[in-house]
């Protein structure tokens, strides 16, 4: 048997440190067997994925070393490997579903289940909707198909008893059927869901082993149910631990960087992030901190995960990224490094016509163009002294910006500028005046290039990281205040 695995990342944001974790224990495990490893794009969510967050994803996995056998770009015998190229063939396999009874097509309004989970939550019941729950009368259904409603198609899944997953590394996982759900299979657009997409591709594509974030343990049950639907055999199931914040919450944007960008941006290392990725739960047999993707590979072992839940420490990541600019980069290999980071063509293209009008001397570029070239900027609460907004309002305005950056479909100074009149207009101000902290928080200064141009040239993870280093500085958001701006967010949206 040739050992395949995959990962399958969704093109709707901006690329997660995450994914590249999951990503290369998968191409570990896959190389140290002697296997291949396959890249699936997973955009069957038509409103939210986009090109360019596709190609932001291929880049940084590339930009870390990571390289797959079979993918979108790279072709290969079990294409399309994007799942919005694929929608014939899930609508086959639903369509069998249905026939064998394995699976329905379901006409509930989205009110009505809203009630229905109501109920059972009322009456304290497991939330879990069954196919009983959901069944209409026969009358009913029948008038509903015939007007043609819109209907998705869901998977039967027994009301009771315990399913058994067998884990590489957790061993027998027991999940009490009653808290599962008749997992919706085909939404009503036609585009399959994770579940079944999932199941089928992996199927087709020969998949043989998943190593897969912890959070699909509860989807597991669904996901064997489907394959013993199908006839087929079922991969082998790895579990790994989720990334975890120094506070062992859940990695997420809000608490920490996630984005590969950000790091890149910040001037990491691609080989030190990868190598920091690989200790994440992980060791090398001697324990040492610094290894190469090839050593790791060449000593891989998946029983040396442990369970812990590791936590992405970005002080540690940044003792490692120095170990390796001291070590493995002479002067030559430093300037190199230097020039691909930010001295680049493409970089200072875009960057030049902010400055060129703006300078009368060749030394005045680098004061007025330096936030370009810098992480987070050395603020202070003083810093923000002309701003004419009392404490709480200024705080509100930067975590409402905050909040609107972070579901911008695609980044460029029209979308952005767009968030910025709606939120100017909400909190009654001239555009002059809601930008006024906004330009600190970007550039560190209150003279320097158009702050809008500079957030859509820094991009969205350094533009949010600086606006959030920024509510920091000024004492931070308490939870009694995030209660209060979350309710507001709300209400304008």
């Amino acid at each position: 048997m040739t050992v395949r695995t995959r990962i399958a990342p969704s093109p709707t944001g901006d690329p997660h440190v995450g994914t590249a974790y999951i990503a290369l224990f998968n191409l570990c495990f896959a190389r140290q067997h002697g296997g291949q490893f396959i890249l699936r794009i997973e955009d069957t969510d038509r409103v939210r994925s986009t090109a360019e967050s596709e190609r932001m994803i291929l880049d940084s996995l590339r930009w870390l070393g990571l390289e797959w056998d079979e993918g979108p770009d790279v072709g290969g015998p079990h294409g399309p490997y994007r799942q919005s190229e694929r929608g014939d063939i899930y609508a086959e396999y639903a369509r069998q579903l249905i026939e064998a009874g394995h699976a329905f097509k379901c006409y509930r309004t989205s009110e009505e289940l809203d009630a229905l989970r109501e109920a059972r939550k009322a009456a304290g019941m497991h939330l879990a909707l069954k196919p009983s729950d959901l069944a209409l009368e026969a009358e009913e259904e029948a008038r509903r198909e015939r007007e043609e409603w819109p209907y998705v198609v869901r998977m039967q899944v027994p009301a009771s008893g315990t399913c058994v997953i067998d884990d590489m590394l957790r061993g027998p996982i027991e999940v009490d059927w009653a808290q599962v759900d008749a997992q919706v299979l085909l939404k009503s657009d036609g585009m399959p869901t994770y579940h079944l997409a999932n199941v089928v591709d992996d199927h087709l594509m020969g998949i043989t082993h998943v190593l897969r974030g912890e959070e699909w343990i509860n989807s597991a049950p669904k996901h064997q149910l489907l394959y013993e639907y199908f006839g087929w055999d079922m991969p082998a199931l790895c579990h790994m631990p989720l990334l975890r914040n120094p506070d062992r919450s859940k990695l997420s944007k809000r608490k920490n960087p996630t984005s590969i960008n950000y790091y890149r941006r910040m001037g990491f290392l691609p080989q030190a992030v990868l190598n920091y990725l690989g200790r994440m739960g992980w060791s090398m047999p001697d324990e040492r901190e610094k290894f190469s993707l090839d050593e790791m590979m060449t000593h891989f072992d998946i029983q040396r995960v442990s369970l812990g839940g590791p936590v992405f420490d970005l002080e540690k990541l940044t003792w490692l990224n120095g170990l390796y600019i001291r070590e493995d980069l002479d002067d030559r290999a430093f300037l190199k490094a230097l020039m691909t980071w930010a001295f680049n063509e493409e970089y200072i293209g875009q960057i030049l016509p902010q400055v060129r009008s703006r300078v009368e001397t060749l030394s005045e570029v680098a004061p007025l163009a330096g936030h370009f070239f810098g992480g987070v900027p050395a603020l202070r609460e003083e810093d923000f002294e002309t701003v004419k907004l009392e404490r709480e309002e200024l705080l509100k305005l930067l975590q409402f910006l905050v909040w609107r950056f972070e579901v911008v479909p695609a980044w460029h100074k029209e979308a952005l500028l767009a968030e910025v009149k709606t939120l100017a207009g909400y909190f009654e101000l001239k555009m002059k005046e809601f930008l006024a902290p906004v330009f600190i928080a970007i550039t560190g200064s209150t003279a320097s290039t158009s702050v809008m141009d500079a957030m859509a040239i820094l991009g969205s993870d350094m533009t949010r990281a600086r606006l959030r280093h920024a509510i920091e500085v000024l004492g931070g958001v308490s939870k009694k205040q995030a209660k209060r701006f979350e309710k507001e967010y709300r209400d304008l949206q």
